[in-house]
């Protein structure tokens, strides 16, 4: 038997591709694991009305991890209009697989590097080494959300907070609501997490991205319980910045910052931004973790009109990999598989179209697998 058992979700497009480099580079490293195949993406959603179905969740009971490649996701009307004919009209409603997870399995960090290797032609600058921790289930990615907006809802907001009274004059019909809910238990954990990491890795400091001046409340409990954790980590400096702020500041001074934590939303914008600063998101892996589970995925789309052409960057879906085999505990082969994807980076010889190369995903994965 297997030492592993891992989910094998190359989902849609392009996940398939960068999922067939990944597994070259781990038949190499000869990881003792058994690939279980799990059905997930827009092929399920048309013809099932569902994109995570209940057999993929079964698999994933039954598992140590999973590594998943990329999803199509589409706006609710259209999703709706790709649905097989029989499906169509019966109020089925797309959410995102990925999202689901997340919650299904409380995978509530969002773990997400970003580092400039040398010789990489698309770094902004050489020597960026910034982690994301992006809360991963709450916010407002949590899917509370309402339209038309219900007047009872209307009426219980407006009870607790006259501010909601402007809008009355505005149907239900006319009113879209997302509510953004955030726990102080959700907050503590991304927090403590990220300073779990720099304590773990010598890293100086951790700063908390919101918008508390604004976003009053929710914004507002997570810098409270920044604040509160920061004491019991005398030796890490705790860091305060605006969402908007931060981005500018990263553009300019990138080399001031270590790991950064935040919410969902601004979480999932604020780590696009590093990505873009070492090379694009095809360079840009994550993991999202929980006590028992994770399931690691390179951040990148589907990117379906290049579905099938093993054309796009797999170094994302690569690093990727290389998390995996860390939070299974293999340290040395993520230590070695990294070095390897570093030295085919500095040689330069074998590059995709986004380094101005001409080089397949296969044949950056061979090149890694050469190395190893």
């Amino acid at each position: 038997m297997a030492k592993y058992r891992i989910a094998w979700m190359p989902g849609d497009g392009v996940g398939v591709d960068v999922m067939d480099a990944a597994r070259i580079v781990l038949d190499k490293l000869r990881l003792d694991a058994e690939y279980i195949p799990a059905d997930i993406g827009w092929e399920f959603w048309c013809k099932e009305g569902d994109p995570l179905p209940p057999r993929t969740i079964d698999i994933l009971n039954n598992t140590d991890c999973a590594l998943f490649g990329a999803i199509t996701s589409k706006p609710k009307q259209e999703a709706e209009a790709e649905l097989v004919p029989a499906l169509q009209g019966k109020g089925m409603v797309y959410a995102s697989p990925i999202v689901r997870l997340r919650q299904e399995f409380n995978l509530r960090t969002n773990l997400r590097p970003c580092k400039a290797y040398p010789g990489n032609p698309l770094n902004y600058k050489d020597g960026i080494d910034i982690v994301v921790f992006r809360e991963n289930t709450e916010d407002l990615y949590s899917g509370v959300e309402f339209f038309p907006f219900p007047d009872e809802v209307r009426a219980a907001i407006s009870k607790h907070n006259p501010k909601m009274k402007k809008f009355d004059k505005h149907p239900g019909n006319e009113v879209a609501v997302s509510l953004r809910i955030n726990t102080k238990t959700g907050c503590r954990n991304i927090i403590t997490d990220a300073f779990e990491y720099a304590k773990k890795t010598g890293r100086k400091t951790v700063t908390v991205v919101e918008k508390p001046n604004v976003i009053r409340e929710t914004s507002g409990l997570m810098v409270r319980t920044a604040r509160e954790v920061a004491r019991n980590y005398p030796g890490i400096e705790l860091w305060e910045t605006n969402i908007d702020a931060m981005c500018m500041w990263l553009v300019k001074n990138p080399h001031d910052y270590s790991v950064l934590v935040t919410s969902n939303m601004f979480g999932d914008i604020v780590s696009d931004l590093c990505a873009q600063l070492v090379g694009g998101l095809g360079f840009a892996s994550s993991g999202n973790i929980g006590d028992k589970y994770a399931v690691f995925e390179p951040t990148h789309g589907s990117a379906p009109k290049y579905a099938g052409k093993y054309k796009v960057n797999p170094m994302a879906m690569l690093l990727t990999t290389r998390m995996m085999l860390e939070w299974l505990g293999e340290t040395d082969m993520a230590e070695r598989l990294e070095s390897a994807i570093a030295e085919v980076i500095k040689e330069g010889k074998v590059r995709t179209y986004d380094m101005g190369g001409s080089s397949s995903s296969l044949d950056i994965a061979n090149a890694v697998a050469g190395k190893l």
